[in-house]
């Protein structure tokens, strides 16, 4: 099989993701866009094409697989890329997700298929950036579903999609302003910012390349740069995930808020709503008195939260079984680290326009174990009301 690149495009701004695409397409000789469509599932297929910077030059059907539109992708994509390697006439392969679809999971995909993802990018336009995050609709009323079964909202997925990848392919959109563009900056710090027209990228900090290297544009670079599918994955995992740094600027706030006392899980469970929809983004791991050994993943936006345990904190582990925790989770907790409870923490990240972030920490503070509840001990954490069981699905 012929060495293929391949580089995944995705995000749910479907200009931004097109122009991305047909740019990477102009700008390297021998590439192909592959493209599933979804939205034809209703009808039973995937509609699979594949495109040059001409064209389509091929098109073709995959059935459902299971009722599900993402999983008859999945089982498409890798045979197909292998065709065109097999071929040898494609150096780059760029796939183009459909609206809805993750990087993350056709990423590791494309990886365990035994081919090599030298890129994932995901297309953003800055004006569209806080109207998706505040989108709290079901994909399926928008017609974005992936599945029957797909209960992802619009700003949940849009979210994701957005801190996943390591570059952002960035549209010159007349609408955005000041404030548009540093809540995508805020939202996503570490990632490498690139314009879609081929002018001067922006490094993780913000700043401008002052020179521009001759040869194929930021964005063709970055597509070929290379992509950690394991790192990546950590980098999302609430035990050691890449969370945004303090911030304050044109309007936009990140707070980091960060306690090593358990919550109130009564408390925590009755602020829900107004810790919620004080941010358009917030995510982290967090620790529940009536639950001090579990990690729980707090995961909000649209307006909507999405609470999960995350497995066990490292403290709550026997020693034997520390070997068996990547090194990369072991660094993150000896961040955290506390003499008495070990990694067990709140670090919670709230980033949005017009935070207060005075009123948001009160509200915080007043969900944490009071002293006398907290000098009773874990015995009698263990018997407070467990309200985050709906929630938990216990």
């Amino acid at each position: 099989m012929s060495e293929l690149s391949v580089v995944i495009v995705g995000g749910l701004h479907a200009d931004a993701r097109k122009a991305a695409v047909a740019g990477l397409l102009a700008d390297v000789p021998g590439s192909l866009a592959l493209h599933h469509d979804l939205a034809t599932a209703t009808a039973g297929t995937v509609v699979r094409t594949v495109r040059d910077a001409t064209g389509i030059i091929d098109a073709g059907e995959t059935p459902l697989v299971n009722d599900c539109a993402c999983c008859a992708l999945r089982e498409d994509l890798v045979p197909e890329l292998r065709r065109l390697a097999d071929v040898g006439a494609t150096r780059l392969a760029v796939v183009e997700l459909w609206d809805s679809v993750e990087p993350k999971a056709m990423a590791e995909v494309v990886t365990a298929g035994g081919l090599s993802v030298t890129g994932v990018i995901t297309a953003v336009d800055p004006a569209l950036v806080l109207p998706y995050l505040g989108n709290g609709d079901d994909l399926a009323e928008r017609g974005l579903a992936a599945a029957a079964t797909d209960q992802r909202t619009v700003a949940d997925t849009f979210a994701r999609q957005l801190e996943y990848a390591p570059v952002l392919a960035v549209a010159d959109s007349p609408e955005a302003d000041d404030e548009d563009r540093e809540l995508l900056a805020q939202l996503h710090p570490t990632a490498r910012q690139v314009p879609i027209d081929g002018g001067h990228p922006r490094d993780p900090a913000g700043a401008r390349s002052a020179v521009r290297p001759s040869g194929r544009s930021p964005l063709a670079r970055a597509a070929l740069a290379g992509f950690d599918v394991e790192a990546a994955a950590a980098a999302q995992h609430p035990a050691c995930a890449l969370l945004p740094a303090e911030a304050d600027a044109h309007g936009v706030s990140t707070l980091v808020w960060h306690r090593c006392r358990p919550f109130h899980p009564e408390r925590l469970y009755e602020a829900l709503e107004d810790i919620t929809c004080a941010a358009a983004r917030s995510r982290g791991r967090f620790w529940l008195a009536d639950r001090p050994d579990t990690l729980l993943h707090w995961d909000a936006a649209g307006g909507a939260l999405c609470v999960e345990s995350a497995g066990p904190w490292l403290a709550s582990l026997p020693d034997a079984a520390w070997e068996m925790v990547p090194p990369v989770r072991r660094a993150a907790a000896a961040l955290d680290w506390h003499p008495e409870h070990g990694d067990c923490c709140q670090h919670l990240v709230f980033t949005s326009p017009g935070l207060d972030r005075d009123g948001l920490e009160r509200v915080l503070e007043t969900c944490l174990l009071t002293d006398a509840e907290y000098a009773a001990g874990r015995d009698a954490w263990k018997r407070l009301p467990p309200a985050f069981d709906t929630l938990l699905e216990v």
